[in-house]
């Protein structure tokens, strides 16, 4: 029987790692306090998890003290980030939060658990290329030379791929044009029988847009060098802004390092009513996917709505995982190697 992660002869294995993740920690603060972030917590137990359509969560109920008040839904977060934001259009100025989150239903591996942690950080005025700036600057400082996992070894030393999907989607899938399909499941479906790539069934265009993304592109990106995937299919938009150059594309990238997707960032989308219509699908979305099953069933984020009505400043921001970054600054495999007490899963 295997040891539990308490006992004394487990923990050793993992200690080096652990005093690793704490050193990361501190290096993480200090770097955003000298770029005058303010540290911030904000709520885990909030009346809307997150907007994602594909993330289940957590559910909790709120029961007043003797009856004195209404009962409701509430869930454990899955991102800070909509708090966050929040705190902008308060005039927070630039936050970042070391922040426990919960994803339900989410693969247990080397790289996953329902219960981690993600540094996120929000910065007003800051553009999108900024923001690969600072994040490239970020992991430079918090993580060894050259870094590796599962046998794929990147050198931080080299500058940063700055990749767009579409010509990720070129160069690996065939001449596939990815954003000339625009949502339309049928055209993607044709592209991609064109470019050798025969879909699977009736697969939707996200279906088919995810797998090939995952078969084809990341494993070629983010291997000897970091590569910034950026420049996303406006229907993969979730809350950044479009890109006023080309509005089939949304200003998100993702960061991919040793074979790790470490980020997800945007450039913040600011007008409410685009937002709106956004969530309004994704819970439509959500709802067809999941069901009313209580795990991934909630409504709009109407207080967000109030917060981008009455004016977020425009800026950028970002969620990586801190579990993965710990993962390679200090060299361990496995998510559990890196967390104090692994959540229980079994």
């Amino acid at each position: 029987m295997p040891r539990s992660p308490w006992h004394p002869e487990s923990f050793a294995a993992r200690l080096p790692f652990l005093r690793r993740r704490a050193r990361l920690a501190a290096e993480t603060r200090a770097f955003f306090s000298s770029r005058g972030y303010a540290e911030v917590e904000t709520p885990c137990l909030v009346p809307v998890p997150g907007m994602e359509v594909h993330l289940r969560a957590f559910r909790s109920e709120y029961r007043p003290h003797l009856g004195a008040g209404t009962r409701r839904t509430l869930w454990l977060r899955t991102s800070p980030e909509l708090a966050l934001k929040r705190l902008l259009v308060a005039g927070a100025g630039p936050v970042f939060e070391l922040a426990r989150v919960w994803r339900n239903g989410e693969a247990v591996g080397p790289l996953h658990a329902p219960e981690f942690t993600m540094v996120e950080w929000y910065r007003p005025g800051l553009s999108f290329e900024g923001l690969m700036d600072e994040t490239e600057a970020f992991v430079r400082a918090v993580c060894p030379p050259a870094v590796a996992h599962g046998g794929v070894e990147t050198d931080l030393g080299l500058p940063f791929e700055r990749l767009k999907v579409a010509e990720a989607f070129a160069a690996f899938c065939g001449g596939l044009d990815i954003l000339g399909t625009e949502g339309d499941a049928a055209r993607l479906r044709a592209e991609a029988r064109r470019a050798g790539l025969p879909p699977r069934g009736d697969e939707g265009w996200e279906d088919l847009f995810f797998r090939l993304l995952l078969e084809r592109v990341e494993p070629r990106i983010g291997r000897g060098r970091a590569t910034f995937l950026t420049h996303w299919p406006a229907p993969q938009a979730a809350l950044a802004r479009r890109d006023p150059a080309d509005p089939r594309a949304a200003l998100r990238f993702e960061l991919f390092v040793a074979g790790v997707e470490l980020a997800n960032a945007f450039d913040e989308l600011t007008d409410p009513a685009e937002q709106r219509e956004r969530f309004e699908r994704d819970v439509s979305e959500r709802r067809r996917l999941h069901g009313d099953g209580e795990d991934g069933n909630w409504d709009v984020d109407e207080d967000f709505l109030r917060a981008l009505e009455h004016g977020m400043p425009p800026g950028s921001g970002i969620a990586l995982g801190f579990d993965r970054l710990a993962m390679l600054a200090s060299g361990a495999r496995r998510i559990e190697d890196v967390l104090w007490l692994p959540p229980v899963t079994g």
